[in-house]
Order: C-alpha cells, then structure tokens, then sequence
C-alpha cells in the first residue's frame, strides 16, 4: 500500500515538472523616466503533454478587485491582437514567433497612465503559467530655476533657493559653488528638500558662481546662479534723483502740449480773420468802365433836353454816377468835377 502511494507521488513529480514553465528570475518591478521604453521579459517552456492551442495574454491588472483586468495585447492562432487603445502602436511583442518560446513584450514612449502591474499569462492545454511585473513611471526634474531672495548689499540677509517646475516628488536638492571660492569663503548649509540655502550678514566673501542639482529617481536638472554681494548703494540719492527726473519729464511734457495749444490757436484765429475779410470787402470796380457805361445809357434823354431844363436834370443825374470817387466821404472827395461834364451845366 505504502509503495502505490509512493508511485502516485512520484508520477505527479513527474507530470508538474515537464507542464508548462513560465520563467520569473527576470526583475519584477521596473522604475522608468517618461519618454523612455521598458521591456517585460516573459519566456516560457512547453511540455509534450501540452497539447492545446497556444494563448498568449498579456494585461493590466485593476487596482481595484471589483473591477476587472484589462487586456492589452493577445497572441492566438498565430494572429497578434492589440487590444488596449491607450497602448495602441506602442505595445508590441519582441519576437517575431511567440511560439518559440519568448512572449516578451516592449512599451515605448512611456507615459505616467503606463504606472501599474503587468501580468503574462501562457496558456497550452492543459498546462497554464503566469507572471506578474511591475512599473513605475516617473517625471524626471525639468525647467529647474534658481534665484535670489533679498537684497544682494553688505550686511542683508538673504537665500538663494531653487526649485523644478516639473519632475515626480520626492526631489532632492544640492548646491555646489563653481568660482569666487577662496580660503575665507564661508561654507553654505542648503535644505536638500526644499533647495533653500540661507545666508545671514551677507559679505563679498559670498560673491560667485553657484549650480543647483535637482534630482529624482529617474533623471536630474540643474540651474546656475551668479551672486554680486557690494557695499549699500546711496538709496537716497536714487530716490531724489528718480524724483527730479520724473519732475522734469513732467514740464517737458507741459510745455510740449502748451506749445501745441498755442499754435493751434494761432491757426484758428488766421482762420477766421481771413474769412471774415472775404465777407466785408467788396470786390473792385473799374471807375472808368462804369462812368462811361453810365454816361453811354443816358446820352439819349440828354439829348431831347431843351437849354431850360437841362441845368436841373444834369445836376440830378450826375450826382448820381455810381463813380468811387463820388461814393468817399465829403473830406476825400476831389473839388473838380470831370472836364466831360462841363458843357452841360446851365448858361
């Protein structure tokens, strides 16, 4: 009885050693820079035994139970299917013929949603083998800027910080003095966790060329920062002379706009006399072309004048020559009237 059961034991040895093997001595958990790629080995070996239809599946297991695994991407009846579009054109098998053996898989241009656990699983009738692995994708440190915080004068005090915009948290800072050192400068202390570095009673002695390195699991950034510690500059001074030179801008500006004023008053003023000129003077007349105009329509009727009459009718009519001369004021009015007219005053 003893020895049957023996033998079951040693044929079930037998039949668990030569199924389905999937290898898992390879690295189970992966820490990578996004951008970068990641390869996830899965090799296996068949038993003669094994004599289902090869089913290659490779999926990403859900963080939570209740919800299910979400597949990737298949090998089955020598067909490759991707089935996640989150990876799509960027998952792939490695080997050309996963039957051979290999169903490592490649992921490229990692993107932080890549972050979770990856399980193979190997399945040929009747025997069956998984493994599960791990990633991890991080941001490495980027757009890393350093500054100075307070006044860079004798005798202040301030910092010199620095700090990533980007990069995945927990982030390390580390500063390094590059120029200006000699055997009195003095030692700095930087918070490696928040990159401040505090200096109190600043000297020249602080003056020179700093670097800051940011760096996290996955990559590093740096930033220079040049310090310029000098004697307390004449504050006052700045200010009056800030002072006088806005108040100087400030009357340039006044006269600049008086001028202008002015002048376009001056405009104005040309403007209206020269139009009111047009209205007020009349336009020239010819003194002899309308004396002679009006003599000319006239000559008839003092023709058929008899001697009696004629010496009231001349002096009506020739009062009323419209001749310039005639229309001046008494004071510049000429004392001899026109040689023409001499024979028709009365005897």
């Amino acid at each position: 009885m003893d020895s049957l059961a023996v033998l079951w034991l040693l044929l079930l040895g037998s039949a668990s050693t030569r199924a389905l093997k999937v290898d898992t001595n390879e690295p189970k958990t992966f820490i990578m820079p996004q951008g970068d790629k990641v390869v996830l080995e899965c090799k296996f070996s068949l038993d003669p035994q094994d004599t289902g239809t090869l089913d290659i599946e490779w999926s990403l297991v859900a963080s939570d139970t209740q919800q299910t695994d979400q597949q990737i991407i298949t090998f089955a009846g020598d067909q490759t299917y991707t089935m996640y579009a989150e990876l799509k054109d960027r998952v792939h098998f490695v080997s050309n013929d996963p039957k051979t053996g290999d169903a490592t898989i490649e992921i490229i241009n990692l993107k932080q949603s890549d972050s979770g656990t990856y399980q193979c699983k190997v399945k040929k009738v009747p025997g069956v083998g998984s493994r599960r692995l791990t990633v991890s994708v991080l941001v490495k440190p980027a757009k890393t800027r350093c500054f100075v915080e307070g006044t860079q004068e004798i005798g202040r005090d301030l910092s010199l910080k620095c700090e990533s915009k980007d990069g995945t948290p927990p982030l390390t800072y580390s500063w390094q003095r590059l120029s200006g050192q000699g055997k009195n400068t003095p030692a700095i202390t930087p918070d490696a966790t928040t990159g401040f570095v505090p200096i109190k009673n600043a000297s020249q002695e602080y003056s020179g060329t700093y670097r800051c390195l940011s760096h996290n699991r996955v990559g590093s950034d740096e930033c220079l920062l040049i310090l310029n510690v000098a004697p307390p500059s004449n504050v006052a001074g700045k200010i009056a002379g800030a002072v006088i030179g806005t108040l100087l801008g400030l009357i340039l500006l006044a006269l600049i706009i008086f001028c202008c004023c002015r002048k376009q008053k001056e405009k104005k003023y040309e403007k209206e006399v020269q139009h009111e000129i047009r209205e007020d003077v009349a336009p020239p007349k010819s003194r002899n072309s309308t004396a002679r105009s009006y003599i000319g329509s006239n000559h008839s009727s003092l023709g058929s004048l008899s001697p009696s009459n004629m010496e009231g009718y001349s002096k009506a009519q020739y009062n009323k020559i419209p001749n310039e001369e005639f229309e001046r004021p008494p004071s510049q009015a000429p004392n001899s009237v026109p040689s023409k007219y001499h024979g028709l005053t009365a005897v």
